[in-house]
């Protein structure tokens, strides 16, 4: 089947979300400075604590994020709202340094793992399926392309067959249980997979609250970051993963390789579709 001008667009602009310039330059552009200086200046072990914390933080999200979003409703309700939320959860913690990001971040994980979920089931996911619990679970690891991120992500179907393992293993043993069954041992494998590319972000986020005179106010601005890139990815994600089951995995992803190729512009992309 042709993909009609509509979808081509959307799978457009899905690319354009998911393979935009990834979350390290836009916390470098707000530092002032690579965000890579202020990691090696990351005391060492509050590096392994921002691992561990990141590890809990997802454990508590995928059991509190989703459990009172219901399947019904059409759209995005709370994007702006989420990113208030998570704006003042970051200022709050930005008072107090590093240790208010082990405060901040179960939080701030919830806030994006609730707005990711909502945006999953605009584009006609089920929150309270296992599948797409995972999905959205799995957006936590996209960093987009470039830099630092390249640890988080190496392109996006490149992170899908990463994880795919992962996730499938995760599935089977939640529906042989249930959807709730946070302790399944395939389950806690994904979340510390996911929490290894994710800690990549969270570093990111405690470097740059080492910056002087970062604040309040920084805090806030980077968990505003947090929230906005996430939601891009979910965006792209479930986007590719709705005109998926129109037209097949494999033709939506020879499009969107083509649209990658061809540099995304939109005479380029009509061509592709020919």
């Amino acid at each position: 089947m042709t993909m009609t001008a509509e979808h081509l667009a959307e799978l457009h602009e899905a690319k354009r979300l998911l393979e935009n310039p990834g979350l390290a330059a836009r916390i470098s552009n707000l530092v002032g400075s690579p965000i890579e200086a202020a990691i090696e200046r990351l005391p060492a072990p509050w590096q392994k604590r921002v691992g561990e914390a990141t590890e809990h933080a997802l454990q508590y999200a995928m059991t509190g994020a989703l459990s009172t979003l219901s399947d019904g409703g059409k759209e995005a309700s709370y994007p702006r709202l989420h990113k208030f939320a998570a704006s003042v959860s970051g200022g709050v913690g930005g008072v107090f340094g590093l240790p208010g990001l082990l405060v901040d971040l179960p939080l701030s994980t919830v806030i994006m793992l609730r707005s990711i979920a909502e945006i999953a089931r605009a584009n006609g996911e089920r929150p309270q399926d296992v599948e797409t619990r995972l999905e959205c679970l799995r957006v936590l690891a996209m960093g987009g392309p470039g830099g630092a991120d390249d640890a988080a992500d190496s392109g996006y179907f490149a992170m899908r067959i990463a994880l795919a393992r992962a996730v499938s293993e995760a599935a089977q043993a939640l529906a042989a249980k249930s959807v709730d069954a946070a302790t399944t041992p395939a389950l806690l494998r994904l979340i510390a997979t996911v929490a290894a590319r994710f800690q990549v972000h969270v570093t990111q986020k405690a470097a740059a609250m080492l910056v002087p005179a970062l604040g309040a106010v920084g805090g806030a601005t980077i968990n505003l970051l947090f929230v906005d890139h996430f939601q891009n990815m979910s965006r792209g994600h479930f986007a590719v993963r709705r005109l998926e089951r129109l037209y097949g995995e494999g033709a939506v992803r020879q499009q969107y390789e083509a649209i990658v190729l061809a540099g995304g512009g939109a005479m380029q992309i009509a061509e592709a579709a020919k």
